[in-house]
């Protein structure tokens, strides 16, 4: 996996606290720590927007039976987006 760098700014205040959380919870150097928050976050942030489908499907109205032709257009949909995939 090809690796970027980025440079931020922080407070040295917030820097020390940094290097004291390095020091004390295992990280083996700073770059370890912040892509620790990204995944962090990125999984939080896939988290909310689950939820926020979940509440909009659960909001939508009435359940209804799904039926043979609701699974088939399930799977159509699906083929078709592996195809799209499989093209990439």
């Amino acid at each position: 996996m090809p690796i970027a760098t980025i440079n931020i700014s922080i407070p040295d205040t917030m820097k020390a606290d940094v290097e004291k959380i390095i020091a004390s919870e295992g990280y083996g150097n700073t770059s370890e720590f912040f892509r620790d928050l990204v995944r962090d976050y990125l999984r939080q942030r896939g988290e909310r927007k689950l939820e926020a489908l979940l509440l909009e499907g659960i909001r939508s109205g009435d359940a209804t039976p799904l039926t043979k032709a609701d699974f088939k257009a399930i799977k159509e949909r699906g083929l078709k987006r592996l195809k799209a995939d499989a093209k990439r």
